[in-house]
C-alpha cells in the first residue's frame, strides 16, 4: 500500500506532499516534495491507494441556502441564521464540531477564515481527480480523506503546539516533535529526509497526513454516526485516528 499526504496551501508555494510505502510491519517515506502543483497532486493520487488532504473538502450545508437567499433578496433563508448561533452554523461543519468535542481543538472555519482559499483550490483538485479517477466521496469512504494533522498528533500523544513558523523556537519545537515521532514510530524509515522534515513544518504535516491516510485506509479512524452521515457526504468528514501509531503498520 502507498498513502499520500498533502498539506494544501492556497497556492503551489508551501504545498507539501509525502508518500509512504507500507510493508509488513514497516513503512518507508518514498517521496517528499514542497511547492507541489495541482497536476503533481493528481498524479500522486493516481499512484497511491489512499490520500489524506489537510484541507476542508466541503463547506457547511447551511451556507448554501443563506447565500442563495442573499443573492435572490429572499430574507427568509437569511434570517434563519440571525444571531451568533446561526452564524456558527454558517462557519463550522458538523465534523468541525465533532473534532472539537473529541479533541478540544477548534478547526479553522472554511467559510469565515483564511482556510477558504485553500478549500477553493481543493475543490478544483477534487474536480481534476474526478475527471480521471471518478468522484471521491467527501466522507472519506473512497480514496480521498480529509485529515487534520494537529488532531492526529494530539491523539497520538505528541506535543504539536508551537512548531509552525520560521523562528528559532518553532524550529526547535519541530525538531523535538520529529524526534518524538521517530521514537514512537521506529518502524518508519525516513529514508534520508530527516533534515528536510526538521526544517519545514509543511513537509512534516504532509507526513502526518500520510500516516493518517493509512489509518483511514485501514478503517482505523472515527467515522460519522447515523445522525452525521448525511452531512459528512456533502460537507466532508475529518478522519481522526482511532488507533495509536503502533496500530498503523502490519
Amino acid at each position: 500500500m502507498k498513502t499520500l499526504g498533502v498539506d494544501l496551501a492556497a497556492a503551489t508555494k508551501k504545498t507539501a506532499a509525502a508518500v509512504i510505502e507500507w510493508g509488513q510491519g514497516s513503512a518507508q517515506l518514498d517521496h517528499l516534495a514542497l511547492d507541489v502543483t495541482d497536476q503533481e497532486i493528481v498524479e500522486l493520487f493516481g499512484a497511491c491507494d489512499m490520500t489524506g488532504v489537510d484541507c476542508p473538502v466541503g463547506w457547511p450545508d447551511a451556507l448554501i441556502p443563506f447565500l442563495t437567499g442573499h443573492l435572490d433578496f429572499d430574507a427568509g433563508p437569511v434570517l434563519e441564521y440571525d444571531g451568533i448561533a446561526g452564524r456558527r452554523l454558517l462557519a463550522y461543519r458538523d465534523t468541525d464540531r465533532f473534532v472539537t468535542r473529541r479533541t478540544g481543538l477548534i478547526p479553522l472555519s472554511v467559510s469565515a477564515d483564511r482556510l477558504a482559499h485553500p478549500a477553493m483550490r481543493c475543490a478544483v483538485i477534487q474536480a481534476k481527480i474526478a475527471a480521471l479517477h471518478g468522484p471521491q466521496p467527501r466522507d472519506g469512504s473512497g480514496r480521498l480523506a480529509e485529515v487534520y494533522p494537529a488532531a492526529s498528533l494530539k491523539i497520538w500523544g505528541l506535543n504539536g503546539r508551537g512548531y509552525k513558523g520560521r523562528g528559532v523556537p518553532e524550529a526547535e519545537r519541530l525538531g523535538l516533535l520529529l524526534a518524538a515521532l521517530e521514537e514512537q514510530a521506529p518502524w518508519l524509515d525516513l529514508a534520508g529526509h530527516r533534515d528536510s522534515l526538521a526544517g519545514s513544518d509543511d513537509l512534516f504535516d504532509a507526513v502526518i497526513a500520510s500516516l493518517t491516510a493509512r489509518a483511514a485506509a485501514r478503517r482505523r479512524t472515527l467515522l460519522p454516526d447515523e445522525s452525521q452521515a448525511k452531512a459528512a457526504c456533502s460537507e466532508g468528514w475529518i478522519h481522526l485516528p482511532s488507533c495509536m501509531l503502533d496500530g498503523l503498520p502490519g
